[in-house]
């Protein structure tokens, strides 16, 4: 199996700020890897450089063994899908237009829309319960509905690796269900690998089989879900108190925190 992504000695900074420190990390292929944290840990900053997005200031990245600052965007993007936090799209464009817009790397200037483009980009809508949607324009869109067309672009892309920051925001119960379903069975059986920035621990723990947890920019742990998500870690992780049961569906661990005590209580205080 290929080597897929492997950050070595990586460091990343947004101007004199340093982000991440000392970033060791390999994607396991074929996996689906959750990357786990408090907010401002680096998450979305290292999803970024992963995808050949942001250029480290020491170390590097590499996919397959080449450094991923030697390959083109096109290349990249046949290679790695990023969904990031959704941003502003032009007025007017319609869920499938933007389902369209994945096709990029794999067509050539002067090419034509082929068949092949066509049952991606059909295959992408199905996938995320937007065929319904495809004529909508995204502003017209509930946050949950632009958000699972936003999933269908990245899927239409058709790419080895998908990258998604924070896939299931915006999205109801139901919804976050059907997406991370979609995604486990992606990488099942021996299929695409998956790296997802997710802030439910049941989730995570649910739908991954490796877990990143993330401290001020650097790694904590990495491994798999029983070995990482522990009492001592996501204290450390997260300044909380986790107790952890046995998921009755998986067998893996099931994170329950405990709400801190509010302080007029805890003291007994008026």
């Amino acid at each position: 199996m290929a080597d897929g992504i492997v950050a070595q000695g990586v460091a990343l900074s947004y101007g004199r700020n340093r982000i991440v420190e000392d970033l060791d990390l390999h994607i396991p292929p074929g996996r689906f890897t959750a990357i786990l944290g408090a907010n401002g840990c680096g998450k979305s900053t290292i999803l970024r450089a992963l995808a050949g997005l942001h250029r480290p200031d020491a170390g590097a990245i590499l996919l397959d063994g080449a450094d991923m600052g030697t390959l083109g965007a096109r290349a990249r993007a046949r290679r790695i899908g990023l969904l990031a936090q959704s941003g502003a799209v032009p007025e007017g464009l319609t869920v499938e237009e933007l389902a369209r817009q994945g096709r990029y790397p794999h067509r050539s200037l002067l090419g034509g829309w082929s068949a092949a483009d066509a049952a991606a980009v059909e295959a992408a809508l199905q996938a995320t319960a937007t065929t319904a949607l495809r004529a909508r324009p995204l502003e017209r869109l509930s946050g949950g509905q632009r958000q699972r067309a936003w999933v269908a672009m990245t899927l239409a892309q058709e790419s080895d690796i998908l990258l998604l920051d924070e896939p299931t925001t915006y999205l109801d119960l139901a919804h976050q269900a059907d997406l991370l379903g979609l995604l486990r069975r992606l990488v099942e059986p021996g299929g695409r690998t998956v790296v997802a920035v997710l802030h439910d621990l049941i989730q995570a723990a649910r739908h991954a089989d490796h877990i990143v947890l993330l401290v001020g920019g650097r790694i904590l742990a990495q491994g798999p879900p029983s070995r990482v998500l522990t009492p001592d870690a996501l204290r450390a992780a997260f300044g909380i108190e986790v107790t952890i049961l046995e998921d009755p569906e998986t067998g893996g661990p099931l994170c329950l925190a405990h709400p801190p005590a509010a302080a007029g209580l805890a003291s007994g205080g008026g």
